[in-house]
């Protein structure tokens, strides 16, 4: 069993989280492979894959549940899935849709809701939806019980800690100030938002105060049951069986993000099962200056191309010297002696041939491979 395999072996959710393009989407269907590879039934909620990685995986029509990925794709590139491989990617208005549908009292306010001009900004333009929404399938998946481990994808935030936020804040907007006064508007309210909203009315010829004022007060009806779903949430989250894995570079701004963000797991009673630093540049133990590595390659390369080749090699040691660095610190501060470290790879992850060197890399017993022939992790 490899150090993944064991971190996550009694986990039935991993949630893949790190700042914004540091390779959550492709290590997060790498993650679910090598759990299926292993004979486990998973499902894997991605939120914005790159293209080629979308392809790989047979996501090009996939909509808002889990599809089975053919195992065939993984066999001919040697890679036995012992389990199935189910794959979606996450749409976030759809998501949100049919939560409201699910907490309306009936068919006629969840018609109305849906059919707001208001609701189609709060569903797709509102700061913290789109992470509401993955939890929200992330609940409903673990609900359904068909799978051993669901990996989820978090958002491609700015920062990681706006997916823990995300719960806390859509209520804190449902239940502010101005939501209660469009609920329950006062006459002062009305009579100062009377003048600006006929203004509105005159240049846009839309009945606005009355749109907000119709969608808050059906809005008000559902609250109890955002509330309880905010509520089921986080008790997922701290579950024993909810496990983070925490994804980062050796670049100062994600890794500092990773530090914080695995603090704020701990103080919000979380469990970080593993960390991983992607693009990372191994240490060559026998570098000796680009002076000794020049004379080594003279008779073979002949003496310029030595040169340029010893040069190149000394600016990626100098690299790779930054980001052992970079890990020493993360290992100190996180008090994890033994995160996976992923090399930097030259090109996008492009193909299923690229996927499962990823997948090797990710699960092998060292957390490196000698192969960096792959594509670069997006």
């Amino acid at each position: 069993m490899t150090r993944l395999d064991s971190r996550l072996a009694d986990k039935h959710v991993v949630v893949c989280a790190g700042a914004g393009g540091v390779g959550k989407s492709t290590i997060s269907a790498t993650v679910a492979l090598g759990l299926a590879a292993r004979g486990g039934r998973v499902a894997v909620v991605t939120i914005d894959p790159a293209r080629r990685l979308a392809e790989a995986l047979g996501l090009d029509e996939l909509g808002n549940e889990p599809q089975l990925v053919d195992a065939a794709r993984f066999a001919r590139e040697g890679l036995e899935l012992r389990g199935e491989l189910w794959a979606m990617m996450l749409d976030a208005k759809r998501t949100f849709d049919e939560l409201i549908a699910r907490l309306a009292p009936d068919p006629r306010t969840r018609e109305q809701i849906l059919g707001n001009p208001i609701y189609e900004h709060l569903s797709t333009a509102v700061a913290g939806t789109q992470e509401y929404t993955a939890m929200a399938k992330l609940f409903e998946l673990d609900r359904e019980g068909a799978y051993d481990t669901i990996v989820l994808d978090t958002p491609p935030s700015r920062s990681a800690i706006e997916f823990l936020q995300a719960p806390d804040r859509l209520m804190s907007l449902l239940e502010g100030r101005a939501l209660r006064a469009f609920i329950r508007p006062t006459r002062r309210v009305l009579g100062a938002a009377g003048v600006v909203f006929t203004v509105l009315r005159r240049i846009t010829g839309v009945g606005l105060l009355d749109e907000l004022t119709t969608f808050f007060g059906l809005l008000s009806g559902l609250l109890d049951g955002f509330r309880a779903r905010a509520v089921d949430v986080r008790e997922l989250l701290t579950d024993p069986g909810t496990g983070f894995l925490v994804i980062t570079s050796p670049e100062h701004a994600p890794l500092e993000e990773a530090i914080f963000f695995a603090g704020e797991l701990e103080r919000n009673g979380m469990r970080r099962s593993g960390v991983i630093v992607n693009r990372f540049h191994p240490l060559d133990p026998h570098e000796r200056g680009a002076a000794v590595t020049a004379a080594r390659l003279r008779d073979a390369l002949g003496e310029d191309l030595a040169r340029r080749v010893a040069d190149t090699h000394a600016e990626v040691q100098e690299l790779a010297r930054g980001d052992q660095a970079a890990l020493e610190r993360l290992c100190r501060d996180l008090c994890d002696p033994d995160p996976v470290c992923l090399r930097d790879r030259e090109g996008d992850v492009q193909d299923v041939d690229s996927l499962v060197d990823l997948e090797r890399e990710l699960f092998s017993a060292s957390g490196q491979t000698e192969s960096a022939t792959a594509g670069r992790v997006r």
